[in-house]
């Protein structure tokens, strides 16, 4: 009974997925959902990446959290707009949530959206909102073995970013055995290897994007 009741939810969600994936395409707007564990650096990244391309891009943001607003004023401190979710104890952002947030926004003048995913590595795999790509950020100080912990998660994903790469000298990770691990689940992921603080390697996560969102917009 509950795997029946658990595909009964999926299927409802995915429909739902379906139709956020049409109002986003209708209106040509990019949508990255991007999870994470809590503290790998989700607000980071996206903050980084606005950075380098709002002034190439009209970019809107969506932040899911179980409750707080912290990382939507931090956001929102770019001059960008901003919708808040609030799960209410719910561990992942679904499809009709996202819906809701999508209503609250003037898709007319965006045309990257981050959509900020709950921080957990478990349930957000399960549920697709519509986005146009899944990316996952691992960091350098939670340890290589997360691929193994975790693998539904890696096998879903478009991207995976590992963060805080400055750090490597001084946490126990192993960067090459981390990349092989991930290709092994998922050999069509790409990986970046980053640091939000220094800003090394995000001018080639946001190089790969910036072509992905022209592709887009212009097909």
């Amino acid at each position: 009974m509950e795997i029946k009741v658990l595909k009964d939810i999926l299927s409802a969600n995915d429909q739902i997925a379906q139709r956020n994936r049409q109002l986003l395409d209708k209106n040509k707007v990019f949508a990255v959902n991007v999870m994470a564990s809590p503290g790998a650096g989700k607000t980071s990244l996206i903050l980084a990446t606005i950075k380098k391309l709002k002034e190439k891009f009209d970019i809107g943001v969506i932040e899911g959290d179980i409750s707080s607003n912290i990382d939507a004023m931090k956001v929102s401190k770019e001059k960008i707009p901003v919708v808040q979710i609030n799960t209410g104890g719910e561990c992942h952002l679904d499809a009709n949530m996202l819906n809701n947030g999508l209503n609250n926004m003037s898709l007319k003048d965006v045309r990257l959206l981050f959509i900020e995913n709950v921080g957990n590595l478990v349930c957000p795999a399960e549920f697709i909102l519509g986005e146009d790509i899944k990316v996952m950020i691992s960091h350098t100080p939670e340890g290589d073995d997360k691929p193994y912990k975790y693998p539904l998660m890696f096998h879903t994903v478009d991207v995976v970013i590992v963060n805080k790469i400055d750090l490597l000298p001084y946490v126990n990770f192993d960067l090459a055995a981390f990349s092989e691990a991930v290709k092994g689940i998922n050999s069509k992921v790409k990986i970046f290897p980053v640091s939000c603080t220094t800003g090394q390697g995000i001018d080639e996560w946001v190089g790969w994007l910036e072509k992905r969102i022209n592709r887009k917009s212009t097909g």
